[in-house]
């Protein structure tokens, strides 16, 4: 992803941020202990139309393997168990829990559960895929969630509507950059945990917990399934399956060794099905003969280097992968699937062109690879694939676009020459061109004609309602993620006919309609859930064992002056570090035990009111 879209205009950009007084005076975001030992909520993904990914993370107060039980039910009380199970995880996992649930019902919502140490978790709700002749489909899509850029208002408002089936995450989960780094405002209490820029495993693991501890965040993915794919700032900005813009390995080290760490942690604290011994991502997920989601990856698996500019010689080089060759092939058959009327392409970068003062603008979307997509655009013209629509992040703004086989025969009036279209949701968070960006539209339109919508400020998501006839996303626009108040518009609504490859404006947003399932229970109030009086809690210590660097993520529900000691066998304490913590929320410290002789020692963390958390070390 480009940083900006417009890097021309930058500075006008930053000039233009203003800065909310109720954003800046709020306080760090609360972890209420109730949650206890299932602090960062539970989540689900990947449906299928008889599984279901579930998932939760365990805080543990022990080094020790932790059993965890799970439940499966058709209603919110639990009273008749559908399917149940234990897991064994550990520190091997990051205490993170993922169970392939089998044997369920199509197109049924489900409630879930996990138990361990002696309590339950939240209530969970999610929703198989659909079997067989059904006539209507509802998502919501997102992308690019930067904690430090603003509130995640969108999944709030996405977690309050009762009338989807999934919602799909195209990339951009989390955010690498250090703590007040790119897109940042001067509110502490959302800057990034770590505080540097994250590059091992123990750091990944941490950011993906800080980003799951949001209450927002926790909140939507309690209510439906997500189905996701990794963008790149889940490793690093502009990455490639070689490297990334961001990082440097003189300084940052294995570009290898950073991109397994940035893969592990999103395989293990994230709702999704796994390949035994790969880390691809592509995959394909039905919904009945309706639709097929066709979940690609532009990032990691396949794509080499980005062009240089657009006089780079490579630029045009027929050999030149995107997706890759196993990929692309994989992607042509399912392209070529007979059975489902709309083919969904879940995808991270810009398929459409964007030409700007005669060039290609932005060479990491599919403009810096235009052999790959002929190669594509080729085969659904050959052939005559119908319903073809693309779903695009990334970029941090919303577009409508046709999708034109050959530019010089695209007609604008009619949408002549588009053999698809492609919707961009804008980001959750992330920056656009807040105040100046839509000056332009008159401008890129002209300059694209096959671009129907765009709006390059607003942050928020897309609704996109598919049925036999036809197929419309609505873009759901927050109208601040700098303040806690908020509230939420429809920006514009465009479809595409049956049949017919081309965007046409809506009358009107898509109805409301809810599903007949409820909502699951915000907090539990099943047996083995009460609130409990706790000073303070570690989620995580990394490495563990260790031989020289630790780095501990604590949360303390109250101010108060801290004290970490390594205490060895005999009682004798070989290492202690103060800290003075002067509001509530989550902290994180790193410090060497480099020094020290091979043995195992205890790590506790001493609050005003005693200790808080004793962990077990080996230092190797």
């Amino acid at each position: 992803m480009m940083k900006y879209l417009l890097p021309a205009l930058l500075f006008f950009c930053i000039a233009s941020k203003a800065f909310s007084q109720d954003y800046l005076s709020s306080s760090r975001a609360t972890l209420d202990p109730t949650y206890a030992p299932f602090y960062h909520g539970v989540a689900s993904g990947d449906p299928l139309s008889d599984r279901v990914i579930i998932w939760t993370r365990v805080t543990s107060p022990v080094s020790a393997a932790v059993s965890v039980g799970w439940q499966v039910s058709l209603d919110t009380t639990f009273a008749t168990i559908f399917k149940s199970g234990s897991a064994l995880t550990d520190s091997a996992k990051d205490y993170t829990v993922k169970v392939d649930v089998a044997g369920l019902q199509p197109g049924e919502w489900y409630f879930y559960r996990f138990n361990a140490l002696g309590k339950n978790s939240m209530i969970g709700r999610t929703r198989t895929a659909d079997l067989g002749d059904n006539d209507s489909l509802r998502f919501a899509v997102v992308s690019c969630s930067n904690y430090q850029a603003g509130y995640f208002h969108a999944y709030k408002s996405i977690s309050q509507r009762n009338d989807l089936a999934a919602v799909l995450h195209l990339g951009d989960y989390i955010y690498e950059y250090e703590s007040a780094g790119y897109g940042s405002f001067s509110d502490t209490t959302r800057y990034h945990e770590p505080s540097t820029e994250i590059l091992n495993l123990g750091d990944y693991r941490m950011r993906h917990s800080q980003y799951k501890l949001d209450p927002d965040l926790r909140q939507c993915h309690q209510q439906y399934p997500f189905i996701t794919v990794w963008d790149d700032h889940e490793t690093a900005n502009d990455a490639y399956k070689d490297g990334a813009e961001n990082h440097t390995p003189a300084t940052e080290g294995s570009w290898v060794d950073r991109r397994s760490a940035g893969e592990k942690a999103y395989f293990e604290w994230m709702p999704i099905r796994e390949t035994p011994g790969s880390d691809t991502i592509h995959r394909e997920l039905k919904y009945g003969n309706l639709a097929n989601l066709i979940m690609v990856d532009t990032r990691l698996e396949g794509r080499e280097e980005q062009a240089a500019n657009a006089n780079d010689p490579t630029l045009n080089d027929p050999n030149r992968t995107l997706l890759g060759s196993v990929q692309l092939d994989w992607f042509k058959t399912k392209l070529s699937d007979p059975v489902a009327t709309w083919k969904i392409v879940g995808n991270q970068v810009m398929v459409s062109p964007l030409i700007f003062n005669g060039t290609p603008f932005n060479l990491d979307q599919w403009d810096g690879y235009p052999a790959e997509r002929a190669k594509v655009f080729g085969h659904i013209r050959s052939n005559n694939i119908k319903n073809v629509i693309f779903l695009t992040g990334d970029i941090h703004t919303s577009w409508g676009n046709d999708l034109p086989d050959t530019l010089s025969k695209y007609v604008s009036a009619t949408g002549g020459g588009s053999i698809a279209v492609e919707y961009v949701c804008t980001s959750v968070t992330s920056p656009g061109l807040t105040g100046i960006g839509n000056t332009f539209v008159p401008i890129l339109k002209g300059a694209n004609p096959y671009m129907k919508y765009i709006d390059l400020e607003k942050k928020g998501y897309l609704v996109l309602d598919i049925n036999k006839q036809r197929t419309q996303g609505d873009w759901v626009f927050m109208s601040t993620v700098q303040s806690k108040t908020y509230t939420t518009t429809v920006g514009g609504s465009w479809l595409t006919e049956i049949n017919k490859p081309f965007l046409k404006q809506a009358t009107s947003p898509v109805n409301a309609k809810t599903n007949p399932a409820p909502f699951a229970p915000a907090i539990s109030t099943a047996v083995g859930i009460k609130k409990v009086a706790e000073n303070g809690v570690v989620i995580s210590c990394y490495p563990n064992p260790t031989n020289d660097l630790v780095s501990v993520q604590y949360y303390l529900f109250a101010p108060q002056k801290m004290q970490i000691d390594v205490v060895d066998l005999k009682g004798k304490i070989v290492f202690t570090q103060a800290e003075n913590r002067t509001s509530e929320g989550l902290f994180e410290s790193s410090f060497s035990l480099a020094n020290l002789a091979n043995g195992v020692y205890l790590l506790s963390l001493k609050g005003t009111d005693g200790i808080i958390y004793s962990k077990q070390l080996v230092k190797k």
